[in-house]
């Protein structure tokens, strides 16, 4: 029996006006990723891979092409159906982080939660498995300059799993982080897609990708799958 789909891409074109010319970024991008996949998108910079990242991650849209996430048509929403399916869908894990200074780590990672509507009681209930699994639940009244790189990115992670998303897709996850405190990130990684998340990785870095289990390059706008790069 075929595997759900979580992501497919099919013709997916986009680009930036530059003056009076359209420079194109994205070429014809076909993609998929089935549930329980763990995908790295390796790629120089300049290479298209943050603004595919970004229509991925609903925060961008293609100029043309079909985006399917987790079935739902994300190239026919407006606005609001893309807030939707950033809050609901994806769980963003980002190289800088992101979490809110002012706020404690348990607070941080209980605001999708927050954001949906649930009461703060409830939302800490829910965090709490999720929390203890990424072994953080000693940091949780500390802000995030109290803690380490490590330790923020494990606040990131957890803030991006406590919604139960279909996919969570991480931005050069270890980029910000000592060569320990990365391989300690990658292994999190790796036990989340044991534990059968859907994961989509987007890096630079040879060695993070082949931590992945299947790599796909973007070059000059376009995907090549495994080793059929262009010569």
């Amino acid at each position: 029996m075929d595997k759900k789909k979580i992501i497919v891409m099919n013709g997916i074109h986009k680009g930036y006006r530059l003056g009076e010319d359209m420079v194109p970024v994205l070429k014809d991008i076909h993609f998929q990723v089935e549930e329980g996949e763990y995908v790295a998108i390796l790629g120089p910079s300049g290479s298209g891979k943050t603004t595919l990242m970004n229509i991925i991650g609903c925060m961008d849209i293609a100029d043309s092409g079909e985006y399917y996430l987790d079935g739902q048509p994300v190239h026919e929403m407006e606005e609001k159906g893309l807030n939707r399916m950033r809050n609901k869908e994806i769980g963003f894990i980002f190289q800088n982080y992101q979490l809110i200074p002012t706020y404690n780590i348990l607070q941080n990672i209980m605001m999708p939660l927050i954001v949906r509507g649930m009461i703060s009681k409830e939302a800490k209930e829910k965090c709490m498995e999720t929390i203890k699994l990424l072994g953080i639940d000693h940091r949780l009244e500390h802000k995030p300059n109290e803690l380490s790189g490590g330790q923020k990115q494990r606040a990131s992670i957890a803030r991006a799993l406590v919604g139960e998303p279909a996919l969570l897709l991480a931005d050069e996850p270890t980029g910000a982080l000592d060569s320990a405190s990365g391989r300690e990130v990658l292994k999190l990684f790796q036990k989340l897609h044991d534990m059968g998340h859907t994961i989509v990785m987007i890096t630079h870095d040879m060695n993070v990708a082949k931590t992945a289990g299947r790599i796909v390059h973007i070059v000059d706008g376009q995907l090549y799958e495994g080793d059929s790069l262009p010569q």
